[in-house]
């Protein structure tokens, strides 16, 4: 069973050195998802949860990444809308960071050598097939509406098995060295006592 607990940290890369994601017929629900308006206009609200623990939640992450994105303001709002948009997909907030830590190292206008965008490397054939041609994937909140969308989509396709979606989600599906890379991220960087642990069964 991998668990983030207990992993080695090994290097981290800015940007992860694998394969490009692969389309997958996403559902009828999950396309509409999708195709509806998103802006790059930050959330300014915690959806689940409570003021004080949010608080403290902010606070911390904000701290790990004042090195990587020294404004204040641009930091809580990224942070927040990352917040919303991975609790809205039933998400672990500390691992969408994690895999935006290895894919992009944070940097909004990240460009791979494959063509993925934005802070979750999103390939731009998700716009052509499951998407509306006004979005744009170096917006925040599309980057990472997209990003938690699909990695959603894979998760329920593993049946909740992290090391397999994490493979699906960087196009190198059985091959250790991407989920090792954000499970390290997250175990290193961005675990949080009040969360529970992403485990691979």
């Amino acid at each position: 069973m991998w668990k983030l607990i207990g992993l080695i940290p090994i290097l981290i890369s800015p940007i992860a050195q694998a394969g490009a994601q692969i389309y997958e017929p996403l559902s009828a629900s999950t396309r509409t998802v999708l195709q509806r308006a998103v802006s790059d206009q930050a959330i300014s609200h915690f959806i689940t949860l409570p003021e004080a623990e949010s608080k403290v939640w902010l606070v911390t992450m904000s701290e790990r990444l004042k090195g990587r994105m020294p404004d204040h303001n641009e930091r809580e709002d990224f942070l927040t809308t990352v917040h919303y948009e991975a609790t809205r997909a039933g998400l672990d907030p500390q691992l969408v960071l994690s895999i935006i830590h290895v894919e992009s190292g944070f940097r909004k206008y990240a460009i791979s050598t494959a063509g993925a965008r934005g802070y979750m490397q999103i390939m731009p054939f998700w716009v052509d097939t499951i998407g509306s041609k006004d979005h744009n994937l170096f917006h925040l909140r599309v980057n990472l509406r997209y990003g938690c969308t699909i990695l959603r989509h894979y998760l329920d396709i593993e049946k909740g098995d992290y090391f397999r979606t994490l493979g699906r989600y960087n196009g190198s599906l059985g091959q250790a060295t991407y989920p090792e890379l954000v499970f390290n991220a997250w175990n290193k960087y961005w675990r949080h006592p009040a969360t529970q642990e992403v485990a691979q069964h």
